[in-house]
């Protein structure tokens, strides 16, 4: 991993700040709609850090830089950012926030600044407030962003991908319908609208599909839902003829991408200030947004007194997914596992038979060309975490093509990865050694297995929170005085975002917020790091189901899982004898399953089916 060196860069960073009198400058990794995984012209952060982590902030004050990181890039952020940075690991005891952080810096009335498109509403508040009791003096929208401006002409385009419909056999539920239960719900909140924010409920709430953001398909655009209108804001020339016609079928009038502020702030003035005539705040029908909502377009539509901050109605209803989308994500992980099978026999194949070396990138290219021949392949769903050895323990690894290592048959090879289909959306990581493992490796290797069953078998009444579930899989590494620095588990979209919320199984506070349900698909990934030395992580897509259980405690129904990823565990990597007889019987069963729903995509006697029935063996 290569250092950027930021010198300059923040050097025409704070002349900035003094032109605008801005103390301290706060550059988050989301853009205006709060994504993730954002286009290469919103990576800001990325441009002024050096780091490439998905998650992130830096501060600037005219002196001093800060990133801030979760556990996931503490290794990877060490290695790429520059002198000129101190890293903030969130997480770790007396570590401050990267918001107590700028409330430090900022005692003594000093100005804190931030882009308002790139900080949610709820973020922005909170920050003001931690740094007003600091005695800064505030935080200032900044409407032009400081490092858009450095970055000029070299700032790459906004993506101008066209937006292709999901056909009504893929997406289970069509608009109209969509629509309507999304009004049922303004209406039990008695509220004038909705603004859509956030590019994967645009595109589910539409049925409808974009390329805008690497291994996303989404595309640029909010809605604004009333109870007798539908507007998307799009930028029109990316729609084709049909999409035009689709639209207005369903009673969606179309408005250019960035008309957005202007009409919010003509619905915002259309509502009556709670001072005129007497009207009381609470009496007035305001407008409902997402609590990842940007702090700008919140501004726009009235601020306070005329806007109410929600959970997303559209992100939970995404979140359940219906028959069709999870019979879809069933089908697409037969087809991914078959192909990961075939990975992973060609690759122990070409390592310790023809003893060809082949690096880190050129062995996810193959799983790549292997996946793009299922059936409904669109692409890849992130970008392919191939890493051996010592780099197995950077939890977000990305090999980078020509710098990166050659894959070693004697160290541990870890293989996190996922692909698009139109049916659904995989996401699975599997551990393999090629060699002899150590005894730790293989100790390691089996209390994350252990952890991976305990919550694939687990039953819970309906309430139950992945808060609540995620010490089911660190257990049995608790036991040995050892953990990982990430969740167990994140919502998953239908051919929609890997990493999808409301809910999650970790120790996040928003995933006590939001209990599991029947629809809900998630991910069960326990793991284990020692940096400098191997990485082991175990990662199955598991849905949530409706248990047949023989009591029913105070009337409730419980739920467990159904788990869809179809690739066989490594063998080598188990020590048999730290498993239980109801851990072996979960594993031959789960082993006779996968061998037969994929078996007969592979000739008799072939590499891949070889590989399949060895790994399949029942213990």
């Amino acid at each position: 991993m290569e250092k950027v060196v930021t010198t300059e860069r923040l050097t025409r960073l704070r002349e900035l700040m003094k032109k605008h009198k801005v103390d301290i400058y706060i550059v988050p990794s989301e853009d205006s709609h709060s994504s993730e995984y954002i286009a290469p012209c919103d990576a800001r952060r990325e441009y002024i850090t050096g780091f490439t982590g998905s998650a992130g902030c830096a501060v600037i004050t005219h002196d001093k830089a800060a990133l801030a990181t979760d556990g996931r890039y503490f290794n990877q952020a060490s290695k790429q950012l520059d002198e000129n940075w101190l890293l903030l690991k969130q997480g770790l005891q007396d570590v401050p926030t990267w918001q107590e952080w700028s409330a430090e810096q900022s005692e003594g009335g000093k100005v804190v600044g931030v882009d308002p498109r790139v900080i949610s509403a709820p973020e922005a508040r909170k920050l003001s407030e931690k740094i007003k009791k600091r005695g800064g003096q505030d935080l200032m929208a900044i409407e032009e962003n400081l490092v858009d401006l450095i970055w000029g002409s070299d700032r790459p385009a906004l993506p101008t991908e066209p937006v292709k419909l999901l056909a009504q056999h893929f997406a289970g539920k069509d608009v109209k319908t969509k629509l309507e239960e999304l009004r049922k719900e303004l209406d039990k909140k008695k509220s004038s609208g909705f603004i859509v924010s956030m590019l994967d409920e645009v595109a589910w709430l539409f049925n409808m599909r974009g390329n805008d953001i690497p291994y996303n398909p989404v595309f640029f655009s909010y809605a604004s839902v009333t109870p007798t209108s539908a507007t998307l804001y799009v930028n029109s020339s990316k729609l084709s003829s049909e999409c035009h016609t689709y639209l207005a079928e369903n009673g969606v009038s179309i408005r250019p991408y960035e008309k957005i502020f202007d009409d919010s702030q003509m619905l915002g003035e259309s509502l009556p200030s709670p001072d005129a005539e007497g009207q009381a705040e609470a009496k007035i029908k305001k407008f409902l947004v997402s609590t990842k909502t940007s702090w700008a377009l919140k501004r726009a539509l009235g601020g306070e007194a005329k806007v109410e901050e929600i959970r997303s109605p559209v992100g939970d209803a995404k979140a359940v997914k219906n028959e069709t989308e999870l019979e879809g994500m069933r089908a697409c992980h037969i087809r991914d596992g078959a192909a990961l099978t075939e990975y992973f026999a060609w690759l122990e194949n070409r390592l310790t038979v023809e003893k060809t070396p082949i690096d880190e990138v050129e062995a996810a290219d193959k799983l790549e060309e292997l996946r793009s021949k299922k059936k409904h392949f669109v692409g890849l769903s992130f970008d392919t975490i191939s890493s051996t050895g010592a780099n197995a323990a950077v939890i977000h690894y990305s090999p980078e093509r020509g710098n990166c290592s050659v894959v070693d048959p004697k160290a541990i090879y870890l293989c996190d990865s996922g692909a698009q289909y139109f049916d659904g959306t995989t996401d699975t990581t599997r551990t393999l050694h090629f060699g002899e493992p150590t005894e730790m490796e293989r100790k390691a290797y089996t209390l994350v297995l252990k952890g991976n069953i305990a919550l694939d078998v687990a039953i819970f009444p309906k309430g139950t929170t992945g808060f609540a579930l995620d010490t089911l899989a660190r257990q049995f590494l608790w036991e040995e005085g050892l953990d990982y620095r990430h969740g167990t588990g994140h919502g998953v979209g239908s051919y929609l975002n890997v990493h999808e919320g409301p809910i999650g199984i970790g120790t996040r506070i928003q995933y006590s917020e939001v209990p599991l349900a029947p629809g809900n698909v998630i991910s069960n990934e326990p793991g284990y790091y020692e940096d400098g030395s191997f990485g082991i992580r175990i990662e199955n897509i598991v849905m949530v189901k409706e248990a047949e259980t023989k009591y029913k405690f105070g009337d409730k129904p419980y739920l467990g899982f159904e788990h869809v990823t179809m690739v066989p565990y490594c063998r080598k990597l188990i020590d048999e004898s730290l498993l239980t007889r109801r851990e072996r019987h979960w594993l031959n069963e789960y082993h006779a399953d996968i061998y037969g729903k994929t078996k007969d995509f592979f000739e008799p006697g072939s590499l891949a089916m070889k590989w399949l029935e060895r790994e399949t063996q029942p213990f």
